[in-house]
């Protein structure tokens, strides 16, 4: 058998479900006993011979949309899948419910290839996976248009990998339009998790889909928290993040080999139980790495983009993208491998200016640097805005976050507070624009910042920029709350940069804003480049009491006011100006694990969950 570690699953025969009802089909060979939102519909137009484009987060079921067609209609289903792992994956899956598939790809020895052929041509697999690559072939094209074979139904996952406007382009994908041609009786489905307008249309384009049934799913996934930060010692960050989710499984994305192996072995010297994953490792390796997170037996995976496509595991708990995605589809179809079982799950983003500098040094061997430097503006838009995340990275999908949706809670960083402070920067702004245009416009922001601080370094004395009438004016703010309103003066469209040196352009919005003297106002940020959050939304919070019977709630109150007394006296403090007996009430009931759980407790607000957070949570941990 092309697959002889799945022959001892009890098979179905390919051609029991022929004709059935998609309804049958699910419950008897998957297990379920209704569709999720959009299957039943996608299933029934590919039932009809109708091309179709399906658009479903991660998690929502896209594979059962060509599964159960392949059961019913006769014939083979080829389905085109980018990613080794991936089609092992679902081969298994398959096998294990008794539906005999196939793969053909570079995995198999000679001898495996051969049977595998065998049992296609014989129409022994119902379901046949084949690489995008692989298809291109002469070899595979042969085989599959054997005079004896009918194939129904042509499948293409991750189908946004055809668009040069998708987050992963692959040019091997646009030779399947041409194998589609050599079987126009064929219906044909194409599936993704992300794609945009642009995408969309690509994909129908490029694939040659004969005026295909769209289904966009809804692109909020309401269990995950966003969650984003300025990157401040971003090691410490995340440390303090797995700390506050012990036990629980989770994905750590970097933009780079070295960057995941460092950050793997720091988190395993500190006792995390933590593998990592990217290309420069062996087959085996990876695919032992792999098999150890989806079993549960390692908890964290420190990994690059390679990793996590078609993993269907269903307790992640969080996402944490150690650097800035290129794109919001790379960064969507990240988070999106976090809470596939609906339940509560993070995802947390760290970036910095110095990772937009890294992405975009590799935009010169990009297919189409213009469009790469488009989609990196929306992701560092997203990541440094100040309005609803969630709002944001739904309309970059073309989606309306609508009143229902918002009754059910935003689950974002800049919702889950009360408004966020803001600074009338009016001055600074005109000051920094007027630098720019004294200095010609030919400087990037690093440059135009020295001469507004006054600094003497030789260039600026060179070029007589120490003489104009902006120099040393910009003493008020500090250099990073300078390099701040740059980014948020870009973000807002009144600069860009330009060339390959980032030089500082003032807009025609920019301009316009000099001429009218109008007012501008910036999120207020501290130095280190948080967001400061003053308050809490105003819900209120209602203190608990813990059961007589909590033995460990009544050790946690214990602990805390032996703490409690310990910090006051080394403030001169009375204990209540600590925390009152309510307040440890409170925690010993909830016993937050984490600071935004703590912050649900009474009488603690952003100040002392700062000042005392990690040690309450830690007496309580313990």
């Amino acid at each position: 058998m092309g697959c002889p570690r799945y022959n001892n699953y009890v098979k179905i025969n390919s051609n029991t479900f022929v004709g059935s009802k998609p309804e049958l089909v699910l419950k008897t060979v998957f297990g379920y006993d209704s569709f999720r939102p959009f299957q039943r519909e996608i299933i029934g137009e590919v039932l009809k011979k109708h091309d179709t484009l399906a658009i479903m987060p991660t998690g929502g079921g896209k594979s059962i949309c060509y599964q159960v067609p392949a059961l019913i209609l006769p014939g083979i289903t080829i389905v085109v899948s980018p990613l080794i792992s991936l089609m092992q994956d679902q081969v298994a899956n398959l096998e294990s419910s008794g539906i005999h598939s196939v793969f053909l790809n570079s995995s198999l020895d000679f001898e495996s290839y051969i049977n595998t052929v065998n049992e296609i041509r014989n129409g022994l697999a119902k379901i046949v996976y084949v690489s995008p690559e692989g298809l291109s072939t002469n070899r595979v094209r042969e085989i599959l248009s054997d005079s004896k074979l009918n194939i129904s139904c042509i499948t293409v996952d991750e189908a946004h990998c055809i668009s040069q406007w998708g987050h992963d382009f692959r040019a091997d994908y646009l030779e399947i339009g041409s194998f589609r041609n050599l079987f126009p009786e064929a219906v044909m489905i194409a599936l993704t998790a992300t794609a945009t307008q642009q995408v969309r249309l690509d994909v129908v384009k490029n694939l040659k889909m004969k005026n295909p049934a769209v289904f966009v799913s809804s692109f909020n996934r309401p269990n995950i928290y966003l969650d984003v930060k300025p990157k401040h010692r971003a090691a410490e960050q995340v440390f303090q993040f797995v700390s506050e989710h012990k036990n629980e499984s989770g994905i750590i994305y970097c933009n780079s080999r070295k960057t995941v192996d460092e950050l793997a072995d720091l988190l395993d010297k500190k006792g995390f139980s933590v593998l990592n994953y990217h290309a420069g490792l062996s087959d085996q390796v990876r695919a032992k790495n792999q098999d150890l997170f989806v079993r549960d037996k390692i908890q964290i995976m420190v990994a690059t983009i390679a990793f996590g496509m078609g993993i269907d595991k269903p307790n992640v708990r969080f996402v944490i993208n150690y650097d800035l995605p290129k794109s919001l589809e790379e960064y969507y179809q990240e988070i999106g491998r976090a809470g596939r079982d609906g339940l509560p799950s993070t995802a947390l983003l760290l970036y910095s200016a110095a990772d937009i500098h890294k992405i975009r040094f590799f935009f010169q061997d990009a297919a189409d640097p213009q469009k790469s430097e488009v989609l990196l503006q929306s992701m560092i838009k997203f990541a440094t805005s100040s309005y609803c995340r969630r709002k944001t990275l739904l309309a970059y999908f073309g989606e309306n976050f609508t009143t229902s949706q918002e009754d059910k809670g935003c689950c974002c960083d800049i919702c889950s507070f009360g408004e966020i402070p803001v600074k009338n920067v009016t001055i600074p702004a005109q000051k920094l624009l007027s630098c720019i245009i004294r200095t010609n416009e030919r400087f990037g922001q690093t440059y135009v910042i020295d001469v507004l601080l006054g600094s003497h370094s030789n260039r600026i004395e060179e070029n007589g920029h120490d003489q104009i009438s902006t120099y040393g004016i910009g003493t008020e703010f500090s250099k990073e709350e300078w390099f701040k309103l740059v980014d948020f003066m870009i973000n807002e469209g009144y600069l860009e940069k330009s060339g390959d040196y980032n030089i500082l352009k003032i807009t025609f919005k920019g301009k316009a804003f000099l001429a009218r003297r109008e007012q501008l106002e910036m999120p207020l940020l501290t130095d280190s480049g948080e967001k400061l959050i003053f308050k809490k939304k105003s819900s209120k919070i209602t203190a608990e009491k813990p059961s007589e019977n909590d033995e460990t709630a009544a050790k946690i109150m214990e602990n805390l006011k032996n703490w409690r007394k310990r910090k006051a006296e080394d403030l001169n403090v009375p204990p209540y100006v600590i925390f009152g007996d309510k307040t440890l009430q409170d925690l010993a009931a909830k016993k937050p694990k984490n600071k935004t759980e703590l912050l649900n407790v009474y009488g603690i607000g952003e100040a002392k969950a700062e000042q005392f957070g990690k040690l309450i949570l830690r007496i309580i941990n313990d």
